[in-house]
């Protein structure tokens, strides 16, 4: 029997980079499979959805959402550990990897499908990659017909493009500060908040408007993402108190400031049965439809935090940078 898994994913895909790079780490067999016309069939066979990444493991299992793959695996595999020891550490991590998938997301699908060269470029290289040796032209305007209609999806719009560009370059202008003193976000070592947050800027890296703003202004982002594509440990975390100078900017002005009051609006107005949402977000109104998913995200956050016993330290952080309420509820 094949001791591999068998993972499915495409280059384009944050989600299915970010479950390689973990695999890659853990040095965990496996087989990168793009997923295109000549392997459907066998994909159908396995996923529930029709998304990737999707994995199938040895035995036939298929487990599907990168981050339940990762916690998964994490189990089976506990060696390096991707979660800091302290209580603190680790849970900043986790809510860290989940900003990435939940908000991060939001840059990267912004910039690839709302600019024209960018727009060309992504469809393209999809085009080649799921129909291998047919014309990419056909297939790029098919696919271009249908992602751009999504950008509603994720909440990009006219309205919203301040916001949504402006928080790619505060992230990069943070993190940028933060891995010119260390090769990862929490030390010597990749966390389970650096899987999630390259897999999103590993994209914007080969779009090109994302990728120009990147390279002028955060070449240790783009250094860190290049070690993520196949990192290593090369030490241990850090304390947190040597990471907080430069990480609190992020917990404050993205998570605290836009990520959580966007998740906790989307939960609410879910709750109240209603289509569409809007928050105000940096001043300025955001609106989009509600997300089944990222209701659920942020409740399964919710119970992560409140799982913890002892939270004195983490409770300071989180207040101060004002994240504790939306982790509460009592900002909701």
């Amino acid at each position: 029997m094949d001791l591999r898994n068998r993972l499915f994913g495409n280059e384009l895909s944050p989600y299915s980079v970010k479950v390689r790079s973990y695999f890659r780490y853990k040095r965990i067999p496996h087989e990168w499979v793009v997923r295109n016309s000549e392997v459907e069939e066998e994909f159908l066979k396995f996923a529930k959805l029709p998304l990737v990444p999707l994995v199938v493991t040895p035995e036939g299992q298929a487990l599907q959402d990168s981050t339940p793959i990762i916690e998964h695996f994490e189990r089976l595999y506990p060696e390096p550990s991707i979660h800091p020891a302290t209580t603190t550490a680790a849970f900043i991590s986790a809510l860290i990897e989940e900003y990435a998938d939940e908000w991060a997301n939001k840059p990267m699908f912004h910039y690839r499908w709302t600019y024209e060269a960018d727009r060309e470029s992504a469809a393209d290289r999809l085009a080649r990659s799921l129909m291998p040796g047919a014309d990419p032209g056909p297939m790029a305007t098919m696919i271009k017909g249908r992602m751009v209609p999504r950008l509603a999806f994720v909440g990009s719009s006219a309205q919203t493009k301040d916001i949504i560009e402006a928080s790619y370059r505060r992230q990069l202008n943070i993190l940028e500060a933060h891995l010119h003193r260390r090769p990862y976000l929490f030390g010597q070592r990749p966390a389970f908040a650096d899987f999630g947050l390259y897999a999103q800027l590993y994209q914007c890296s080969t779009d090109p408007t994302p990728a120009a703003i990147m390279r002028e202004s955060a070449p240790h982002v783009a250094r860190w993402i290049q070690e993520m594509l196949s990192p290593r440990a090369e030490g241990e975390f850090e304390p947190w108190e040597p990471l907080a100078p430069t990480l609190l900017p992020l917990l404050r002005d993205e998570i605290g400031g836009l990520f959580l009051p966007w998740s906790a609006a989307n939960a609410s107005a879910l709750a109240a049965g209603e289509k569409t949402f809007s928050v105000t977000l940096a001043g300025q109104p955001f609106g989009q439809d509600t997300q089944k998913y990222h209701a659920r995200s942020l409740a399964a956050l919710r119970a992560r935090y409140e799982a913890l016993t002892d939270r004195t330290e983490l409770d300071r952080v989180l207040a101060e940078t004002g994240c504790l309420p939306w982790l509460t509820g009592a900002a909701s």
